[in-house]
């Protein structure tokens, strides 16, 4: 099983829409797949049209086991299952302050879940929190969707900072460029900049109303608009990411 977080200290850069379309995707070719959605927001669970049970909440997320295996819902998709978000999730930084070792609690809950899937993404609030080490622990793969300005490399460079602190595999890093508008010339000078680098995805994601359209629609752009830029973007950054979950 392999865990993708998509990730990013920003909010607004993507995160959602590149999770559920990849989770699309990943199911699309076969892998049995589950999208977790961790963002108290629960937009991933809006696109799905899935509500978590009233029951469900962060405490009963962190103890996972057979609790969290009852709350995991079907979508109307074959092969992809979702994990909704409850807006208590906003409270699990604190949760997890109650746990022995607990930059390890989400690797730990995940456990469960290994047998049953191919690919688990997960779908992060931004911020660096406790909630968001234990997303880098668990995460065999953390894609950051990076909007190409000045203002987005230096949270990189943060983020890059706080991997080198905590003493945890930077090598887990991949960037890609996320609502590109290939008009600005600061996109296009930062997209240069970041060229040929290694774990920088060659594929970016274009600033889009049909990825926009997924709020109206409530579904991945890939069923919305199949032959748009949008989902040949989505469909060739998931070949990229396909020939680098074989390659580890």
């Amino acid at each position: 099983m392999a865990v993708i977080a998509v990730y990013n200290i920003k909010g607004g850069v993507g995160k959602t829409a590149t999770s559920v379309n990849l989770a699309y995707l990943s199911a699309n070719s076969g892998k049995k797949t589950l999208l977790c959605d961790m963002d108290p927001q629960g937009s991933a669970s809006y696109y799905f049209r899935i509500k978590p049970a009233k029951k469900f909440t962060a405490d009963k997320l962190l103890k996972g086991g057979k609790v969290l295996m009852r709350n995991i819902r079907g979508t109307d998709y074959p092969e992809l299952d979702l994990l909704p978000a409850d807006f208590t999730y906003r409270n699990l930084d604190l949760a997890l302050d109650d746990f022995k070792k607990s930059t390890q609690r989400i690797n730990k809950i995940l456990q469960p879940v290994t047998g049953e899937y191919d690919h688990v993404f997960l779908d992060c609030p931004p911020n660096i929190t406790l909630l968001s080490e234990n997303i880098f622990h668990a995460a065999d793969i953390l894609l950051i969707p990076f909007i190409p300005t000045t203002l987005s490399l230096l949270s990189f460079q943060k983020l890059l900072d706080f991997f080198k602190k905590s003493g945890i595999d930077r090598k887990k890093l991949y960037l890609f460029f996320s609502m590109v508008e290939k008009r600005k010339k600061m996109h296009l000078d930062m997209m240069t900049r970041f060229s040929g680098r290694k774990r920088v995805l060659r594929q970016s994601i274009p600033f889009l109303a049909d990825v926009e359209k997924m709020g109206i629609y409530r579904k991945p752009v890939l069923e919305i608009t199949p032959k748009s830029p949008a989902s040949r973007s989505y469909h060739i950054m998931w070949n990229e990411l396909e020939d680098i979950l074989a390659d580890r």
